[in-house]
């Protein structure tokens, strides 16, 4: 069930995505929203140390930062409360994140039944000087789900579900099909392995759990790495959405390593429902 819904807001064409996408669950769902602003302006002009032949990126990252100013904000701020008005959904009220980063987000995520915010904004438009470190504090928190949105707006008619076989992976198909937030969509499931499939009836019985709840689920097997592959998949089956599990300890061990979360925020084109 879907009533309450948490809106980072952070003056970035994400922001105006996520506006959109919220607004529109709200009133499918006779939901409620919350909006709450993700950047400290006042700390948008440090850059912090720039590395040696880095000065042609330091000063993309600059003219970025200069359009996520305290004035966009209020004007992202005007536009989300627009469209509450527009869709007849009640906006709870507005949240200022006044000190470090997301920590507002944090705190009114416990109440709330999904966040919806451009994750990938935090590496695009430098909102802290750790990215990484970030998304890992979300994720540690137990902030889930989210709706990780892309820059651009698509209708979500079709969500691919890239499933290893985990339990974390497992949970997040299971608060998918709970949330139930697009009741109309269509499902595909994606099995990635190297050499052989891991259990024969792997997605087989992931298919049958979407049926029990109301969803046919096309499957593939495909022989390759998510981390790699997934984005790919998604474009050429013409999926809307990935939904995927997120392990917070995982992350923590494998950030070196190019975890696969973290690799598929940083690029994806479309959006992406993480959970847990």
């Amino acid at each position: 069930m879907l009533k309450r819904i948490l809106v980072g807001l952070g003056g970035t064409p994400f922001t105006s995505v996520a506006t959109q996408i919220a607004t529109e669950l709200a009133k499918a769902h006779d939901a409620q929203t919350t909006g709450v602003t993700v950047v400290n302006s006042r700390k948008l002009a440090k850059l912090g140390p720039v590395p040696l032949g880095g000065d042609a990126y330091a000063q993309r990252m600059r003219e970025k930062k200069q359009d996520v100013s305290q004035e966009g904000i209020e004007s992202a701020i005007a536009a989300f409360k627009t469209h509450c008005d527009d869709q007849n959904v009640v906006c709870r009220r507005i949240m200022h994140e006044e000190s470090d980063p997301f920590t507002a987000m944090i705190s009114e995520s416990r109440y709330h039944d999904m966040i919806i915010f451009g994750l990938r904004s935090i590496f695009d438009y430098g909102f802290t000087e750790d990215p990484d470190k970030a998304i890992i504090k979300l994720l540690s928190q137990g902030v889930r789900p989210i709706l990780a949105v892309a820059d651009t707006y698509r209708p979500i008619k079709k969500a691919l579900i890239a499933y290893s076989g985990s339990m974390e992976s497992a949970k997040a198909i299971r608060h998918f099909l709970h949330l139930k937030p697009w009741p109309g969509i269509r499902l595909h499931i994606v099995h990635f392995y190297k050499g052989s499939p891991r259990e024969p009836f792997l997605l087989q019985d992931a298919a049958d759990f979407c049926q029990a709840h109301g969803f046919e689920a096309q499957t593939d097997a495909v022989d390759g790495h998510a981390r790699t592959e997934l984005l790919a998949f998604a474009r050429e089956t013409g999926a809307d959405l990935i939904v995927m599990g997120n392990s917070a300890r995982n992350v923590l061990l494998r950030q070196l390593l190019g975890d696969t979360v973290l690799e598929t925020i940083k690029s994806a084109d479309r959006p992406l429902f993480l959970s847990q």
